[in-house]
């Protein structure tokens, strides 16, 4: 169904580092700009804990978002301009489904939460259930802007990013292996960590875009810019979203968390003058909408620092480390030193640690690229290639570089612990002395620094 809306009278730019400008023509999407719930997203930083190491990351969900709206429009006025529909069923665009497009585009991240996976992973939220919850519930300003289209557009526009909307080419427009979201939070991730390895030819990957019947495809002559795409995807993974100290810090975060948490269910701590009000519907697993929508990073950075004049000196202390950035250190381990860690818990038990709090294990593998695979418990929309004839063809059977990284996951385990054991900081470094020599010891022989 054809959904119209009134277009501004001349166009509005924002300025952006990314793509220069990002262009607005529909007073829809201003509307849905000036929203309480997407303005939310201006105090939700993209990276969370990575802009503890790479100190130029503090952007945020609010202008990924309307980059990804801006590819989007690219990709829309390509598609309209080259590869306009003719006849029904022709596998051509057809721009009646533009505004739909456009505004999945734009929401799409508007469910995430404060610090968003570590939230969810404490708290149990659902960032995407969260997002259809905003774009269909009759109480946000967001539903009120999308049903001023029609009654029926939010759920349209919900299901573009629940995946179940009729169109493939918009579905792919935002969730694929190469789409609007990817694109843009590499391009711009790489922009604000300053790392020149996540960059890629977004113009050249546009131009060679095409829609065809299932959904996305892209002409073979531009392969080698989906290549360059794919690495870079890869190296942006290993080298800045899986950096040790970022993750390290949000072992920190998660466990300072969790002991928030468990202190609220002990009678005795509920009564301190910082008593996180806002978390309480979490802590007890009955939040609503408006309970999740008062949060942001800024809340919870609120509460850290009222916690570090905790009476409970690990909530105290686990806030100093996270607000000054003092991270644990790590070491990677495998199946065979796995068996170790015990030992190494309980030397650290010895030092002094609650090692529930101060230890941890973290596994992080990111799959570069695949292959559709029906199997999968999400089957991914694998990349097809256009030949001159038209028939399709998957990337990894025609690229070598791609196919000698499809299929396989790359990664490591590690074993977070406090820095403290490398360099002790007791007073009484006589006594401790053997524990951290047996530590450290267990480290050099069994371990990979």
């Amino acid at each position: 169904m054809p959904y119209q809306a009134e277009r501004l009278p001349r166009e509005k730019v924002l300025r952006d580092p990314v793509h220069n400008y990002i262009y607005i023509e529909y007073r829809l999407i201003m509307d849905l700009i000036n929203t309480r719930e997407f303005q939310r997203l201006r105090r939700i930083k993209q990276l969370g804990t990575a802009s503890l190491v790479f100190h130029g990351a503090e952007h945020t969900r609010f202008t990924h978002s309307l980059g990804v709206y801006e590819i989007t429009r690219q990709i829309c006025d390509n598609f309209q301009r080259n590869f306009p529909t003719h006849t029904p069923g022709d596998g051509l665009w057809d721009d009646n489904e533009r505004l739909v497009a456009l505004c999945a585009a734009l929401l799409h991240d508007i469910g995430h939460g404060p610090y968003s996976h570590t939230f969810e992973h404490i708290f149990k939220t659902d960032h995407e259930a969260i997002t259809v919850a905003i774009l269909t519930s009759p109480d946000t300003e967001v539903n009120q802007v999308l049903r001023s289209v029609s009654p029926e557009f939010p759920a349209q526009v919900a299901s573009v990013i629940q995946k179940t909307y009729p169109n493939p080419q918009v579905v792919q427009m935002i969730s694929s292996q190469i789409d609007a979201d990817r694109m843009d939070y590499l391009l711009r991730d790489a922009y604000h960590t300053g790392t020149k390895y996540g960059t890629f030819d977004l113009t050249r990957i546009l131009r060679v875009m095409r829609p065809y019947q299932d959904g996305i495809a892209f002409e073979i002559s531009g392969m080698h810019a989906v290549e360059d795409y794919i690495m870079s995807r890869f190296q942006m993974y290993q080298q800045i979203y899986f950096h040790p100290v970022s993750r390290a810090m949000e072992v920190i975060l998660s466990h300072l968390l969790q002991r928030a948490k468990e202190d609220y269910e002990s009678p005795e701590a509920v009564n301190e003058a910082a008593a996180p009000y806002l978390l309480f519907p979490f802590f007890k697993h009955e939040f609503n909408l408006e309970d999740y929508l008062l949060l942001d990073d800024g809340t919870l950075t609120t509460y850290f620092a009222h916690w570090r004049q905790s009476s409970d000196p690990i909530l105290a202390d686990l806030s100093h480390r996270f607000l000054d950035r003092k991270p644990l250190k790590s070491v990677k381990f495998d199946e065979q030193s796995k068996a170790k860690l015990p030992e190494l818990r309980q030397l650290i038990e010895k030092a002094g640690f609650n090692a529930e709090y101060y230890t941890d294990t973290n596994n992080s593998y990111d799959l570069p690229y695949d292959a559709y695979d029906p199997k999968m418990k999400k089957p991914l929309t694998q990349i097809e290639l256009m030949q001159s004839d038209g028939q399709l063809v998957e990337l990894s059977t025609v690229s070598a570089l791609v196919s000698a990284i499809t299929g396989k996951f790359s990664g490591d385990r590690r074993f977070f612990f406090p820095k403290e054991m490398l360099q002790p900081q007791s007073g009484n470094i006589e006594l401790f002395d053997p524990i951290y020599e047996s530590f450290q010891q267990h480290l050099h022989n069994d371990y990979i620094i």
